[in-house]
C-alpha cells in the first residue's frame, strides 16, 4: 500500500472538516481569511487524529525487525522425505519466531518525521500567533483594513506578552539548572512542553466532562418523554434569548437612525455610515431612509470616528445574535413539533407516523423511499430506545476503561492500562489491523468526548458554536485555537496510555515518528515526571463531579439556567415552555389551514378555467333554414372526476332557477361562471 492509505486518509479528513466548516460557518457571507484559517486548523488536528495509528502500527514493525536482528534463532526444519517412511519425518523441535509481516498501511521511512513536523508547527503557528490575530481582526469595528490591523495589534500585546513571559521564566529555569546545556533543539522542547503542558490543563477538564456527560445523555435520549421535557425547558430559555435580541438590535438600530440623519452626504464620515447601513436589515435600512426624508433636515451633532467604530462592531454583533436566535427558535420548533408527533404516534393504533406539518418536511424520493411512515414509526417508536441504550452502555463501558487507564497508565510491570494490554497482545500476533484498530477507536472516543464538549460550550455570546451556518467568525477562529492546542497532548497522552511514549512508560523502544517530533520531556523533569503522570488522574474526580452535575448545579445558583430534573425553577420553565410551543403550534396551524385552502382554491379555479378554454362545443346551421338552429351542444369532459364534470355541465345548461343571478356562487364563495350573461353566450357563432 506504501503512501496509499497515507493520502486516502488526507483526503478523507479534509472532506469531513470542510463539512463541519459548511455546517457551522457561512461559505458565502464570511471572509475568506476566516473560512481558510478554521478550515486549515480543524484539518491539520483530525489529521493527526486519523495518522496516528497508522504511525503506531509502522513503529511495532520496525521494533519486530529490530529485535530479530539483535536476536536471531536458529532454527533447523525438518523436511519430510520421499525416501524414508512418513512416520519417520522430523518437525523441528525449536520454534520458530513468526516472521515480521508488513503492514498493509506501511509507511516508508522518512515520510512521517517531516509529515508530523509541518503538521505540527503549522498548527502551533495557527493557535499562537495567526488565529489569535485574525481573531481581533474579525471583530474589529474599524472601516479599513490597516485601522483593523492596528486594532488587532493592540489587542493581543497583553496575550503575546504573558505567554512570552511563561516561555523567558521556563529559560531562566533551563539556563540555572546546571547539568543542562541550552541549545535550539532544546529551545524547541521547551516550547513544545509549555505548550502541551497548558493543552493537557485543559484537556483533563474536557475529558472528565465527556467521558461522563455523553454516555449518559444518549441513555436519556432513549426516553422521549426527557427530551420533550429538555426540549421545552431549552424553549423558554431560547424565547427569553430572542427577546432580548430583538430588543438590543432595536436600540442599536436606533442609535444608528440617529447617526443616519445627523451625518448628510457631505460630510466626510459619510463613507463610514454608508458601511454600517450595509450591515443593517433591509427593513430597518428602508424605515431610516424614509424617516430621514420626513425630519425636515433637522441638523444633530454629527458623531466622531471612535464612535462610529463602536457603533459598527454593536451593528455587526447585534446582528449576527438577532440572526442565530431566529435561527435556533426555528428549528427548536420543528424539533419540539417532532417530538410530540412521536408522543401522539406511540399512542395510537396505527403503526405509521404521521407528521403535524408535512409541508415543513421536504424529503428526496430517496428519503421518501427508505423513510417511509412505517418504517419511521418503528424506528420512532420501537428501535430507537433500545439503540440508544445499547449505544450508551458500549460507551459507558468505553469510559470506564478510559478512566482507568488513565489512573493506571504509569503503571508497566505490571501492565495495567487496558489499552496497553490490547496493543501488546495484538502485537505478540503481528496483528496490525487489530493495532490499528484499536487505536483508531480508543483516539477517536477520546476525540469524541473532548471535541464534542468544545462544540457544546457556551461562554456567555462571545463563544458559541451554533450549527446551520450561524457561528460567527470569532467562535469558528476560537475552536480552531482550542482544536490546535488540544489535540497535540491528547495525541502524547493516548501514547502514554499504551506505553508507546518513554518518557512515560521508560521503557527502550523504539519511538514513534510523532514522538520523536515532540522532543525529550527530561529537559524539564519535574513535569515529565510529575504533572504528566499524576494530573490526569485528576479525570477521576472530574467524572464524579459531572456525574453528580456539580457544575450545573453551580451555573444554576449563579443565574445560568441549566436543566435540572429536580429543580422548581426548571419545572416552571418547562411548563412556559410548553405553552410557547403550543401557541406557535396553533399559529402554524392557522398558516397551515389558510395555505391549504388557498391552494385547493387555487388548484379549483385552474381546472374551471382550462375546462372552459377547451369547450368544443358548436352548432349546425340547417340549410332549409333562414336562421340559424341552435341545436344542442356537445360536450367531452375528462373522465376521471364525475363531481367536477357535472359541475362544469351545469355551467352550460339552462337553469330555470338562476334567471335572475347569472354569476352563479358555489359554497366556497368562487364564481361557478365568469360570463356576464347567459342568453348571449352563442352570438358570435
Amino acid at each position: 500500500m506504501s503512501g496509499a492509505a497515507l493520502a486516502v486518509v488526507v483526503v478523507v479528513v479534509f472532506f469531513l472538516a470542510l463539512y463541519l466548516l459548511q455546517r457551522y460557518g457561512d461559505l458565502r457571507k464570511q471572509q475568506r481569511m476566516v473560512l481558510l484559517g478554521t478550515l486549515l486548523s480543524w484539518f491539520l488536528c483530525f489529521l493527526i487524529v486519523f495518522i496516528l495509528p497508522l504511525d503506531v502500527s509502522t513503529t511495532i514493525y520496525k521494533q519486530c525487525l529490530l529485535d530479530n536482528a539483535n536476536h536471531p534463532t536458529p532454527v533447523t526444519r525438518g523436511r519430510r522425505s520421499n525416501q524414508t517412511d512418513d512416520s519417520f519425518s522430523v518437525y523441528p523441535t525449536v520454534s520458530e519466531p513468526k516472521a515480521c509481516e508488513e503492514p498493509w498501511s506501511y509507511i516508508p521511512d522518512g515520510v512521517l518525521p517531516v509529515f508530523w513536523r509541518v503538521v505540527y508547527w503549522t498548527s502551533q503557528f495557527l493557535t499562537w500567533l495567526l488565529l489569535p490575530f485574525m481573531q481581533s481582526y474579525a471583530r474589529s469595528g474599524a472601516f479599513s483594513r490597516v485601522g483593523k490591523i492596528k486594532t488587532a495589534l493592540i489587542e493581543n500585546a497583553i496575550y503575546y506578552g504573558t505567554y512570552l513571559l511563561i516561555f523567558i521564566s521556563l529559560l531562566i529555569y533551563v539556563a540555572a539548572h546546571p547539568k543542562l546545556q541550552l541549545s535550539w533543539r532544546e529551545l524547541q522542547t521547551i516550547g513544545i512542553t509549555a505548550a502541551n503542558t497548558w493543552g493537557l490543563f485543559l484537556l483533563v477538564l474536557l475529558l472528565g466532562y465527556g467521558l461522563v456527560e455523553i454516555p449518559r445523555s444518549y441513555w436519556l435520549s432513549s426516553s422521549h418523554g426527557y427530551l420533550l421535557a429538555k426540549t421545552y425547558f431549552k424553549a423558554a430559555k431560547v424565547a427569553t434569548e430572542k427577546a432580548s435580541a430583538e430588543e438590543n438590535l432595536a436600540d442599536v438600530m436606533e442609535d444608528v437612525a440617529g447617526v443616519h440623519e445627523s451625518v448628510r452626504y457631505n460630510h466626510h464620515l459619510r463613507k463610514c455610515v454608508d458601511t454600517i447601513l450595509t450591515k443593517c436589515p433591509a427593513e430597518y435600512r428602508e424605515e431610516m431612509e424614509r424617516n430621514a426624508e420626513s425630519s425636515g433636515g433637522e441638523q444633530n451633532v454629527p458623531p466622531t470616528k471612535r464612535s462610529l467604530i463602536n457603533l459598527h462592531k454593536k451593528v455587526i454583533s447585534a446582528v449576527q445574535r438577532h440572526s442565530q436566535t431566529q435561527v435556533q427558535w426555528s428549528i427548536l420548533l420543528d424539533e419540539a413539533f417532532h417530538l410530540e408527533d412521536v408522543a401522539k404516534s406511540q399512542s395510537s393504533a396505527v403503526r405509521q407516523f404521521v407528521h403535524s406539518f408535512p409541508s415543513a418536511h421536504h424529503h428526496s424520493w430517496i428519503q421518501r423511499f427508505i423513510c417511509s411512515p412505517t418504517a419511521e414509526w418503528y424506528w420512532e417508536c420501537v428501535f430507537r430506545q433500545s439503540f440508544y441504550r445499547l449505544l450508551a452502555v458500549l460507551l459507558c463501558l468505553l469510559s470506564a476503561a478510559v478512566v482507568w487507564s488513565e489512573c493506571t497508565f504509569f503503571s508497566t510491570r505490571p501492565v495495567l492500562s487496558l489499552f496497553a494490554i490490547f496493543v501488546h497482545m495484538a502485537e505478540k500476533q503481528h496483528n496490525y489491523i487489530c493495532i490499528e484498530m484499536v487505536c483508531f477507536i480508543s483516539i477517536l472516543f477520546l476525540c469524541v468526548c473532548v471535541y464534542s464538549t468544545v462544540f457544546r460550550i457556551r461562554v456567555f455570546n462571545y463563544y458559541y458554536l451554533v450549527p446551520h451556518h450561524q457561528t460567527d467568525a470569532y467562535s469558528l477562529q476560537f475552536s480552531g485555537m482550542l482544536f490546535c492546542r488540544l489535540t497535540p497532548p491528547l495525541c502524547l497522552n493516548f501514547l502514554g496510555l499504551i506505553h508507546m511514549d518513554s518518557a512515560i512508560s521508560h521503557q527502550d523502544r523504539i519511538q514513534t515518528s510523532y514522538t520523536s517530533i515532540m522532543g525529550s520531556m527530561h529537559v524539564l523533569s519535574f513535569i515529565s515526571d510529575g504533572f504528566y503522570i499524576y494530573y490526569p488522574m485528576l479525570v477521576l474526580l472530574l467524572c464524579f463531579a459531572t456525574f453528580y452535575s456539580l457544575g450545573s448545579r453551580c451555573l444554576n445558583l449563579l443565574g445560568f439556567h441549566q436543566y435540572i430534573t429536580d429543580d422548581d425553577l426548571t419545572s416552571d420553565l418547562v411548563d412556559e415552555g410548553k405553552e410557547l410551543i403550543r401557541r406557535e403550534r396553533r399559529k402554524r396551524q392557522k398558516a397551515e389551514d389558510g395555505e391549504n385552502r388557498r391552494w385547493a382554491w387555487r388548484e379549483r379555479y385552474e381546472v374551471q378555467g382550462a375546462a372552459g378554454r377547451t369547450r368544443a362545443g358548436y352548432t349546425e346551421l340547417k340549410d332549409n333554414q333562414n336562421s340559424p338552429e341552435i341545436k344542442k351542444s356537445v360536450f367531452t369532459f375528462p373522465r376521471g372526476d364525475e363531481e367536477t364534470e357535472e359541475q362544469q355541465r351545469s355551467l352550460l345548461q339552462d337553469n330555470s332557477g338562476d334567471e335572475d343571478s347569472p354569476n352563479r356562487r358555489s359554497r366556497g364563495g368562487r364564481y361557478l361562471s365568469l360570463s356576464p350573461s347567459r342568453t348571449g353566450i352563442f352570438d358570435d357563432v
